[in-house]
This record gives C-alpha cells, structure tokens and sequence, in this order.
C-alpha cells in the first residue's frame, strides 16, 4: 500500500509538471496608438507570427490605445514584469540613457534611407543594448516618419519661429532646438495638441505627415513647412530579465517574428507619408510649404549649434556616425 502512494504521489507531481510547462508564455504587448496606425498593424502581425510559429507555446495580447499603459507609465510597469513588449517613441527614454538623444537632433538625417543605414548599422545597433544594465533590451526600430513644422503663421525662415509657442514631447533636445529659434517649447501630452492648437494656447507643434493627418492637426493650424527636420521613431522594446529567461529556441522564434512584424509596419509608415500629405493638401485646410535649399539652409544654420550642446551626453561618436549616414 505504502509503495503504491508513493507511486501516486510521483505520477501526480510528474503530472502537475507536464501541466506546469504546458503553460503558455504570455506577452503582454502595450502601446499607445490605434490599430490602424502603423505601430498597431506591427503589434498584429508580431501577434499572427509568433503564435503561428510557437502554436500553444506563446500567447501574445496586445493592448492599443494606452489600454494598459501610457508611454510615460509603460517601461516602469514593463521592469515590474506587468507588460512584455511596448514601442514608445525615442524621446521617451532618456531616464534610461542619455544616448538615444541622437534621434532627437535637428537636421541630422536628411531623409528614410539615411535613418535606416544608421539605424541598421554598428552604432545603431549598438544602441539597441545600451539600456540593458537598466534592465531594458530594444528589439528594433519602427518608423513614423519625418517631422515638419506647423503653426499659426507661415514658417519660410528661422526668424517666422521667433515668439511663437510651440508643443514638444519631453526633451532637452527638442527645447534647446525651438529655443534656438527664438520660440518657446512647452511640454504638453500629446493627447492635447489638438485642443492647444484650437484654443490658440500654442502657435504650432512638429510631427509626421501621419500624425498631423490622423490627429487633424491640418485642420487648426494654417500654415504647414514641409522641412523634414527631425525624426520620430519607435523603439520596440522588451524587459531583459523576460528576454533573457527564454529558451534559447524561443527567442529565436520571437526575435524573427518581431523583425518580420517591423518590416511590415515600416513599409505601412513609408506609403503613409505620401498619402497622408496629400490627404492634406487636398483638404485645402492648410497651405504646405516647400521650403528652397537657400531657407532650409537658414533653418540648419540657426538649429546645428544643438548638436554642440548635448554631444557630450550622447556621444560624438554616436553624432559623426549618424551623419556618416547621410553619404
């Protein structure tokens, strides 16, 4: 009888073993955005492969629309272990490392492509690592686009920028850079941009061609400056101590699967550009500026003295690397 329990007891912990391991791997995928948008149909697809491929193994929620997490909340909640994956934008990590501020700089990269063959090269790599002491592992790059410039006024020259009001996210650099023109930055959410843009509590805001489109920032500002002169990106990132614990044959899997779903999303936010602007200037709510090499010269002029300022944060090397990209 005594042999027999003792066989029922081991089949039964062997048994609550298989069940324990059968266990799927949750991966809590927040981010802030519609589905729709570039960065939400990345987090879809990262969902179809990874559960195509590790069937029973891997189950990926993803929560749109700050559901879960807000960007300024997400990367805390992510170290506790209550989200997995997230992709906020690059100037939302500066508590983490001061390195990243590289993709804040003015006038640094001159168009996608140039992005790309920094962000795919050794520094840009390199920087995907840069956060992992803090416990942070940046999986890739997904694109928004280039910025341009919008407000209440036509912006041709560096000196139409001087006393206006203008939106940034929280950066230094993004600060110094209005500050170089005379204009002053405030640091707002960017869930009221429209409302500061209507209520004329602000004079402007920078962004994409897609988020000026999707947020109708085209319809209370009059004047857009096609200038092109920073970036917003995403960085796709995960919790090291998640990533690292990981079967070897798993993060394989995922890692493939998140390059994949990156690719996908960044092909979405190139064909978005060209379609979002002139979404816009069909609507004829604003008037689109192109500025002439002789003004974008005066605006690069006026903002590269930036670059001077934080290149002891960020790194020179990191700075001479990203215009090396422009080559």
């Amino acid at each position: 009888m005594r042999l027999f329990i003792g066989a029922a007891v081991a089949a039964g912990v062997m048994l609550a073993g298989i069940v324990a391991q059968a266990e799927p791997i949750k991966i809590k995928f927040s981010h802030v955005v519609a589905e729709n948008t570039p960065k939400g149909q990345m987090a879809l697809k990262f969902k179809e492969l990874a559960e195509a491929r590790l069937p029973g193994k891997v189950v990926v929620e993803v929560f749109p629309n700050s559901q879960l997490f807000g960007d300024g909340k997400v990367l805390e909640a992510m170290l506790l272990g209550d989200v997995q994956i997230a992709a906020p934008s690059l100037s939302k990590f500066n508590k983490y490392t001061k390195k990243l501020q590289v993709f804040d700089l003015p006038f640094l990269f001159k168009d996608m492509d140039a992005v790309e063959k920094f962000q795919n090269g050794p520094k840009g790599q390199e920087l995907l690592n840069s956060m992992e002491k803090k416990g942070l592992i940046g999986l890739g790059y997904l694109h928004n686009g280039l910025k341009q410039l919008s407000a209440s006024r036509e912006l041709r020259s560096p000196v139409d920028a001087d006393g206006l009001k203008f939106r940034i996210q929280t950066s230094d650099v993004l600060a110094a850079q209005f500050e170089a023109v005379g204009a002053t930055p405030l640091k707002k959410p960017f869930s009221e941009v429209f409302l500061l843009l209507q209520t004329k509590a602000i004079d402007g805001q920078e962004n994409t061609w897609s988020n000026i489109y999707s947020k109708k920032f085209f319809e209370v500002q009059d004047h857009i400056t096609a200038s092109n002169h920073g970036l917003i990106d995403y960085l796709v990132v995960t919790s090291a101590e998640f990533w690292q614990g990981l079967e070897d044959d798993t993060r394989k899997v995922l890692k493939a699967s998140m390059d994949e779903a990156i690719a996908h999303g960044n092909k979405i936010a190139a064909e978005k550009v060209n379609s979002d602007r002139k979404r816009i200037a069909d609507s004829g709510r604003s008037k689109i500026l192109d500025l002439s090499a002789a003004d974008r010269a005066k605006w690069v002029e006026a903002m590269k003295p930036v670059w001077a300022k934080f290149s002891d944060e960020i790194g020179q090397d990191l700075i001479d690397a990203a215009v090396a990209s422009n080559n």
